[in-house]
C-alpha cells in the first residue's frame, strides 16, 4: 500500500538549550524549588488528617514559595527586559 512520506524536521536545539547559562540555571532552580515546595504541602495535608500539625510544619512551604515567586517573577519579566535592551526578536 501507499505509505505517506513525512518530512524530517530540521534539528534545532530546544528553546531551553538556546538560552544563556544564567537563564537556564534559573529555570532549572525554579523546577527544583517547585518540588521542594510540593513536598511540605503534601506533608501538611497528611498531618492535618491526623490532627493539628506543629507550626514548623505548617510554615515549612513558605521559604520555597518565596524563592519560587522571585524566580517566577524574573522569568516573567525576562522577555520584556530583553526586548527593552534590544536583544529580543519582538514577538
Amino acid at each position: 500500500m501507499y505509505a505517506p512520506s513525512f518530512k524530517q524536521a530540521p534539528d534545532r536545539p530546544s528553546p531551553e538549550k538556546q538560552r544563556p547559562g544564567w537563564s537556564r540555571g534559573i529555570r532549572r532552580t525554579h523546577r527544583w524549588l517547585a518540588i521542594a515546595f510540593t513536598a511540605p504541602v503534601i506533608a501538611n495535608f497528611i498531618a492535618y488528617a491526623f490532627g493539628e500539625p506543629p507550626p514548623w510544619l505548617v510554615f515549612s512551604p513558605l521559604p520555597p514559595l518565596l524563592l519560587l515567586m522571585l524566580s517566577g517573577l524574573y522569568m516573567f519579566a525576562q522577555p520584556y527586559l530583553e526586548r527593552r535592551r534590544g536583544g529580543g526578536t519582538g514577538t
